[in-house]
């Protein structure tokens, strides 16, 4: 965005409103993430997680913003809702009634949207059980909770659900009154709150000489590097030429000309590694709340953080969600379809099958470079912390959402600009024509 862009925010009052109501409702959810469970006692929870509070319970923490190492009533996080639409959307696929649905339009989609609130209440309820069968067990250090029982039980499962619930609640209003991609935002938000400790702790490590100074201003060029890496994927495009004839539409002849079909080389965004991290968290939490000593095992031999098996996982799993989101979001025969109804073609590629079939064999290629950038960037800082030593984590999902999110929003402030001065200049063209 320029610097001109930037000002010209300031003087349309509706964007001022949406972006202020945006920070608050990202300031009522940090806010939540402060208060406390009830019947936790938080300097034991806190000492553990100063001795065991990476691996898995890192990257939850992480995404919960914090609120998970205080057992806020937003510890749960978004998560429930986004292992609820991962379901709804496999579910899509194989059960003919959602996916009549997902095509009835807005109807369809706020149906939809009803079954997802339902599934991430159900699994905030079972999750907040857990956890609190989990903190009772003693797998949190011995003395977290007050006084266990099913009161502390019940209070937790209902403390935790309602706080998902909210969150839920709150990334609705954004999308509605504010600006971006609510649920996105507050995932970025949690991140990114976490960046000034690490960032001083790097320089803490550069000052005590635990990182020498060159290797830490080779790390941070390292860290742009990857930005810009990351920037140019996600704004990387194949266009597909469309030719359209000369016609007539009723009384009045309309010119053919050259347009372009853009496929994104990231079509899927943040959603594959989100939907894997989301899938790879479900068991290891199950693991680590029951107490199971056989689960316990199994996931410490198979399935340890940041273990080759568990990169190899994860990628396999990022490259399998990147395939079926994009089959998900863009239907190549649909696509094919519409170019026909519009009076269109691809030159030297005849309309209908022929035209899916080219349209999904460029989408499969362009797919796969996305999806091994997307997994890459996903098992990045594993790599870096077993091996560089790297002193937080740096990376990922969390890279990739931050980045993401990021572009998005500022595209929709854009965009809100351009209408700005389109109706601006829609409006000065009336007047000039009633002058004359």
């Amino acid at each position: 965005m320029n610097p001109s862009a930037v000002g010209n925010i300031t003087r349309i009052p509706e964007l001022n409103r949406r972006i202020l109501f945006t920070f608050g409702m990202l300031a009522v959810y940090r806010l939540g993430c402060a208060v406390p469970t009830p019947g936790i006692d938080p300097d034991a929870l806190s000492q553990f997680f100063e001795e065991a509070g990476g691996g898995v319970f890192g990257l939850i923490n992480m995404f919960s913003g914090g609120a998970f190492e205080q057992l806020s009533i937003f510890a749960l996080g978004i998560m429930p809702y986004i292992s609820a639409s991962i379901i709804l959307q496999l579910l899509t696929v194989v059960v003919p009634k959602l996916e009549e649905l997902k095509k009835e339009g807005e109807e369809g989609r706020r149906t939809i949207t009803r079954y997802t609130r339902y599934g991430t209440v159900g699994l905030a309820i079972v999750q907040g059980l857990l956890l609190a069968t989990a903190l009772e067990n003693g797998s949190f250090g011995a003395s977290t909770v007050l006084e266990p029982g099913w009161s502390f039980r019940i209070m937790t499962v209902i403390t935790l659900t309602a706080g998902t619930a909210f969150i839920m609640w709150l990334g609705e209003q954004i999308n509605e009154r504010g600006i971006g991609n609510g649920i996105s935002l507050i995932i970025f938000a949690g991140i990114v709150v976490a960046m000034p400790s690490a960032a001083s702790n790097l320089l803490r490590m550069v000052r005590t000489e635990q990182i020498a100074p060159v290797a830490g201003l080779l790390l941070m060029v390292f860290m742009v590097a990857v930005v810009a890496i990351i920037v140019f994927f996600e704004r990387s495009q194949r266009r597909i030429p469309i030719q359209y004839a000369r016609r007539v539409a009723g009384r009045r002849e309309v010119a053919g000309g050259m347009a372009y079909f853009p496929l994104r080389l990231n079509s899927a965004g943040v959603i594959p590694p989100i939907f894997a991290s989301s899938l790879l968290f479900l068991p290891q939490q199950i693991s680590q709340f029951s107490g199971s000593p056989v689960l316990d095992d199994f996931f410490n031999d198979y399935l340890a953080f940041g273990s080759h098996t568990y990169n190899l996982v994860y990628a396999a799993m990022v490259i399998f969600f990147a395939y079926f989101y994009t089959g998900i979001m863009i239907n190549p025969d649909d696509v094919a379809d519409n170019i026909k109804r519009g009076g269109g073609y691809i030159p030297g590629i005849r309309p209908g099958k022929r035209t899916a079939e080219y349209i999904e064999r460029v989408l499969n290629r362009i797919t796969a470079v996305g999806a091994l950038y997307l997994a890459v960037v996903c098992v990045l800082p594993n790599y870096l912390i077993t091996y560089a030593h790297v002193p937080f984590y740096f990376g990922g999902t969390a890279l990739l959402i931050c980045v993401g999110v990021a572009m998005d929003t500022v595209g929709q402030i854009e965009a809100h600009l351009v209408a700005r001065n389109y109706d601006s200049f829609a409006q000065g063209a009336r007047i000039r024509g009633r002058g004359r």
